[in-house]
C-alpha cells in the first residue's frame, strides 16, 4: 500500500527542469513591447515655460501689500516677469511708495513665493522706481475690490 500512495503523488520536478519551465512561463507572460503605446509627445510649439509662468503669476498673487487688501499683481506692482531656458526667473517690481513700510520685506516675500514654484531654479527680484507707481496701474479687478470706480 505504501508503494501505491507514492505512485499517486506528483513527483518533485528536477531543479534544472523547474528553472527552464519558469523561464518559459515568464517569457510567454512578458508583454510584447509592441503592445505598449508610445509616450504621448507634447503638441508642436508647446513650451513648458508657459505653464510654469502661469504658476509663477499665481505665486505672486499670494503676496499682498499689508495696507491694501489686494494682491500685488492686481495692484500693478509687478512690472516685468521673465524666465530663461534654465527656468531662472527675473522680476522687476515696485512699491506703492518709496516710503512703503514693507520695502525690505515684500520683495523677499515675492522671491520666496516664486522659489516655491515647482521647476523654478533661481529668482532675482529687482526693486525699481521708474515708472513711479500710480493708481491707474491697478487692474479693473483691484479697482472693483477697492471701490475705486
Amino acid at each position: 500500500m505504501p508503494d501505491e500512495a507514492l505512485s499517486q503523488r506528483p513527483m518533485a520536478p528536477n531543479p534544472a527542469e523547474a528553472e527552464a519551465q519558469l523561464k518559459a512561463d515568464t517569457a510567454s507572460e512578458a508583454p510584447d513591447s509592441k503592445e505598449f503605446a508610445p509616450m504621448p509627445q507634447p503638441p508642436e510649439g508647446y513650451d513648458p515655460r508657459e505653464e510654469i509662468m502661469d504658476r509663477v503669476v499665481a505665486a505672486i498673487k499670494t503676496c499682498y501689500d499689508p495696507e491694501i487688501p489686494v494682491d500685488i499683481w492686481e495692484l500693478g506692482l509687478i512690472y516685468r516677469v521673465d524666465m530663461d531656458g534654465q527656468r531662472n526667473v527675473e522680476i522687476d517690481m515696485t512699491l506703492t511708495s518709496p516710503m512703503c513700510p514693507v520695502a525690505g520685506e515684500l520683495p523677499e516675500q515675492v522671491r520666496q513665493a516664486v522659489l516655491g514654484v515647482e521647476d523654478v531654479n533661481e529668482v532675482k527680484i529687482e526693486l525699481v522706481w521708474e515708472p513711479p507707481w500710480h493708481q491707474g496701474m491697478m487692474s479693473e479687478e483691484a479697482r472693483l475690490q477697492l471701490d475705486m470706480f
